[in-house]
């Protein structure tokens, strides 16, 4: 989903990362204030003073995405569920979850706390809106503030909406899931719900482009696509984790990977074994002990005139979490590693030496065989 995030700051624990999408976001809601909502709000002030308070309705935004994903955060904490961040993206925010909720209590507590998040914020602006209006505030400033109350507002309507992944379609799940006491059931029906609610933004926002609101239009189309994925996703990984679940990483793994010596150059290494096999991975190893891992990116910062001359022992990485992994690791880990690093393959070692290697390619093939042979999935 992500691509570079930069930690700006950690809170209760919570470390809160900027996708550098969420760049993007801010600067055309900065530029949608400025140059349409309050210049139709207020009229009458500079190009100066309406870019400011831009600046300031999108910092109030920033602001109660944050605390609407704290609130997640939270409460799943207090359920026992691991929350490895909270991250800011194009699309909003999201708090990053291991796994599935424990229970349909749990969903629900978690899922309905974002709405009621984004309630008490637009009432805590509204609140100082008031307050600033009898104090005789600048009507800048309560510009600002009746722009955050009112976002809050249209932020939790939006979430409400029974269509999952949004706060309202967890709802959704967890009444589902109560009623058949079966997660998977329940996740396939509100995800459906969801995949619909995506085609019917799209299909809005496709009115709106031929009406001549191309920008508004846009974004819905946009915003469809994103919720119509995401819901499918959701699904296929409660299905994956189903069907790895218990599963071990020797249960996957090729026994006979093609290793490279320490001891070869990298011209050696790329004639015969990357041109060979194709792989953009290899386990390199000194006699029958495991060294390390050579990949095509270390390769490619070599000159080429110094592929000859150049050992695989000297650039090739050390064994860590990112590439190397126990042949009794549970396999949906191995799966969350590939994803999260972007490795398609993983070595697997034990006792220090060159256990086999587990690929991707290999996981999915189990899981596109066991979808069909089970229909019930």
């Amino acid at each position: 989903m992500f691509g570079k995030r930069i930690t700006i700051f950690k809170l209760f624990g919570f470390e809160v990362k900027i996708d550098l999408s969420w760049f993007i976001l801010g600067l055309l809601i900065t530029w949608s204030l400025a140059r349409g909502y309050f210049p139709y709000m207020l009229k009458g002030l500079s190009t100066e003073i309406y870019w400011l308070m831009g600046v300031a309705g999108a910092l109030g935004l920033f602001v109660s995405i944050v605390f609407h994903e704290f609130s997640h955060s939270l409460v799943a904490r207090r359920f026992g569920l691991p929350i490895k961040g909270i991250t800011l993206f194009i699309f909003g925010g999201v708090a990053e979850m291991d796994d599935e909720p424990p229970s349909a209590k749990a969903e629900f507590s978690m899922a309905i706390v974002g709405p009621l998040s984004s309630i008490f914020m637009g009432g805590i602006f509204y609140a100082v809106l008031v307050l600033g209006k009898n104090a005789g505030w600048p009507a800048t400033v309560n510009g600002v503030l009746g722009y955050l109350g009112l976002i809050n507002l249209i932020l939790a309507a939006f979430n409400i909406v029974p269509a999952f992944p949004l706060d309202g379609g967890r709802v959704l799940r967890s009444a589902l899931w109560t009623w058949k006491k079966n997660l998977r059931w329940a996740t396939k029906i509100s995800s459906r719900i969801g995949s619909l609610f995506g085609l019917l933004l799209i299909f809005l926002g496709i009115m709106n482009v031929f009406a001549g609101y191309f920008i508004g239009g846009m974004w819905w189309v946009i915003i469809g696509l994103f919720l119509r994925n995401a819901s499918q996703m959701s699904y296929k990984h409660l299905i994956m984790r189903s069907v790895l679940e218990g599963e071990t990483v020797r249960h996957f793994m090729r026994e006979d990977p093609v290793a490279v010596p320490s001891s070869v150059t990298v011209e050696q290494l790329i004639e015969d074994y990357i041109y060979k096999f194709h792989f953009k991975m290899f386990p390199v190893v000194e006699g029958q002990n495991l060294a390390g891992c050579i990949t095509t990116r270390q390769v490619k910062d070599i000159p080429r005139e110094e592929w000859s001359t150049t050992m695989v022992r000297d650039i090739a990485s050390s064994c860590s979490k990112e590439n190397t992994i126990s042949p009794d690791f549970d396999a949906l880990e191995a799966f969350s590693i590939m994803s999260r690093t972007g490795n398609g393959r993983l070595i697997v070692a034990e006792d220090h030496r060159l256990a086999g290697v587990i690929t991707l390619k290999d996981i999915m093939s189990y899981l596109s065989v066991k979808l069909d042979l089970d229909e019930s999935l």
